[in-house]
């Protein structure tokens, strides 16, 4: 069977288009690069005002809505979505072996 020679295009091809992007991804860069997940809730709340407001300062076209969002998902972000080692999910030793 013979294989159309097509030219592909790479995936990662679409860029960032409006403020709000490319400020979302600059903030997603800013916490891995930082260390701010490993940080306290109440750290992260003020680590992520100060960077928020930092970025409106770069991006001015962002509206009140969109800095409100991007403050919202910053710090869902720095949430793991399994948390480890902070508890025990098993009850007892008894339970632990059940399943």
């Amino acid at each position: 069977m013979a294989r159309k020679n097509r030219e592909r295009k790479p995936r990662n091809d679409r860029q960032p288009t409006t403020a709000f992007d490319r400020a979302r991804d600059e903030l997603f860069h800013a916490i891995r690069q930082c260390g701010v997940m490993k940080a306290s809730e109440d750290e992260q709340e003020e680590w992520m005002q100060e960077t928020v407001a930092f970025l409106v300062t770069r991006y001015p076209d962002l509206a009140e809505m969109e800095q409100d969002q991007l403050k919202r998902t910053g710090l869902r972000f720095c949430q793991p979505v399994i948390p480890h080692g902070a508890e025990h999910t098993a009850i007892s030793a008894e339970g632990a072996n059940v399943a």
